[in-house]
């Protein structure tokens, strides 16, 4: 089989139109330890296939969320105070509801519906009888009750959101900030809301408003523009970025952001839409799947043939190249075009993943394929975001015959040793190391020495192990474990080896 024939082969992956990123909804149970939250008694209360997300507390011992089943999206509550039972609050056949809040006051919550001719409105759904009636006509995306009679929302507007206050009592409303975020709370102990504000598109702002004179004042810039947010008591600002839940105590002069919980289980990935019970004793959260689960939801697809399934879960600009960055094609529809030409050009076709590495929205399959009784070795790279497979890198065994993988394992040794002469020793003159999928971060071997050398004299506990390797051709993938002074972290390693040196290495982090 010609290197061609298994390009097409392994650029398989996934498709059906746009689709909801699969999210699931965990809860925790909350506690202060001088002044630092602790999660404890963790439960994934969707356990759903399909979209489950944005998560409230009707009280102390339930919590609302929007959920899918049977092709729409309806209002689940999850009662932990009554053995864990669930219970759905809607069924809407024209639409799906979104975003549930308790309504001030009233047996009652309100969701946003988005209805099937695309009408957009928030209602109100009745806990008792069911019903539903409208309570405004804007196109509200996000909102959160400041009373029974006010609500402070956002309201979409050309390609932005604006945040408005409206008065169901005298019917008025009001824009007060332009351009925000879907990250609405009531800031506790005050009278205040706080939003965020994407004016300065190179630092969102957390704010305060006070709903009744409008008026808005910057709290603090949010981490790394990460949106969502909740609030522990007035002076603390919980937020989420990838597999971590930090803190900030805006009552600190110098306070930073601090991680108060960092997630390694592979299920939690791109923590948001945070929310805290009433008493504080409870937090949910919601994280996206395993990136492995989508790249495994492709292969499935793949061999069953289904096109429409194994293109959905590519984003619509997918890139597909060689590695490094050497492009073959991009976009979903490109995509679907040469797929849809191999599987009408053979008989039999079959993908086998017999390893995978997998660092964060970063897998790494090694593959066998098997076409019309032909058979082939590659390597997928495979990055994920938000659900979807963004880009799509190939490893062929094209490389020259060499016995790269004894030299990568001689060169860990010497890492280990931390001794620089033997560990240059395996590297080429010009060795080159970069960023994936092409920035070079330094080239040539006295460059090498001079970083290796201060890094090893500066850490007495260096130790670097394999957890997993994957030896193609001339090229050697390995995800590191590497504990230095006393913290251990994680690293892909794509060595690259010519005439028993190492040329090149490519990092994923």
């Amino acid at each position: 089989m010609t290197r061609t024939l298994f390009a097409i082969c392994f650029l398989l992956v996934c498709a059906h139109g746009w689709s909801q990123t699969e999210t699931e909804v965990y809860l925790f149970d909350l506690s202060m330890n001088n002044g630092k939250p602790i999660l404890t008694n963790p439960k994934n209360i969707s356990n759903n296939a399909g979209y489950d997300n944005q998560p409230s507390f009707w009280d102390n011992g339930s919590v609302l969320f929007a959920s899918t089943r049977k092709d729409q999206t309806d209002i689940l509550r999850f009662n932990v105070d009554e053995g864990s039972t669930s219970s759905w609050l809607t069924y809407t056949t024209a639409g799906s509801e979104y975003s549930p809040l308790r309504i001030p006051g009233e047996n009652a919550i309100s969701a946003i519906r988005l209805d099937v001719d695309g009408l957009q409105r928030l209602y109100q759904y009745d806990f008792k009888s069911r019903e539903s009636i409208p309570i405004t006509d804007l196109k509200i995306g996000y909102h959160v009750w400041y009373n029974k009679h006010i609500l402070v929302a956002t309201v979409l507007v050309e390609n932005r959101m604006d945040l408005k206050v409206i008065n169901l009592e005298d019917n008025t409303q009001k824009t007060v900030y332009q351009n925000v975020g879907r990250s609405l709370h009531k800031i506790p102990g005050s009278d205040l809301v706080s939003f965020i504000g994407k004016r300065n598109n190179n630092a969102w702002e957390i704010l305060s408003l006070d709903p009744i004179s409008g008026e808005s004042k910057k709290i603090t810039n949010t981490y790394n523009k990460e949106e969502d947010i909740c609030w522990l008591n007035k002076n603390t600002i919980i937020t989420g970025a990838g597999k971590q839940l930090l803190t900030l105590n805006i009552d600190s002069e110098n306070a930073t952001w601090e991680t108060i919980i960092a997630f390694p289980q592979e299920e939690i990935n791109n923590i948001s839409r945070i929310a805290i019970s009433p008493n504080g004793k409870r937090l949910a959260f919601v994280a996206e799947d395993s990136p492995s689960k989508i790249i495994q939801k492709q292969v499935e697809s793949f061999n069953n043939q289904n096109l429409d399934a194994f293109v959905s879960c590519f984003a619509e600009n997918v890139v597909v190249q060689r590695f490094p960055n050497q492009r073959m094609y991009q976009g979903r529809s490109k995509m679907k075009e040469n797929y849809e030409r191999f599987f009408e050009n053979v008989k039999s076709s079959s993908v086998e993943v017999v390893n995978r590495i997998v660092l964060g929205n970063t897998v790494i399959d090694e593959e066998v394929a098997k076409v019309d009784g032909r058979e082939g070795r590659q390597v997928a790279i495979y990055t994920v975001e938000n659900g979807l497979v963004t880009s799509m890198t190939f490893i062929f065994p094209d490389g020259p015959l060499t016995d790269a993988e004894s030299v990568v394992q001689e060169q860990l040794g010497a890492y280990n040793e931390r001794d620089i002469d033997a560990f240059a020793g395996t590297y080429a003159q010009d060795v080159e190391l970069y960023q994936f999928p092409k920035k070079l971060n330094s080239k040539g071997i006295s460059k090498l020495k001079q970083q290796y050398s201060s890094f090893f004299n500066n850490t007495p506990d260096l130790k670097g192990e394999i957890v997993n390797r994957i030896v193609i051709g001339n090229k050697v993938i390995d995800h590191e474990s590497v504990t230095v002074n006393g913290s251990v972290f994680k690293a892909i390693a794509i060595y690259e080896v010519v005439d028993g040196e190492i040329t090149k290495v490519t990092f994923i982090q």
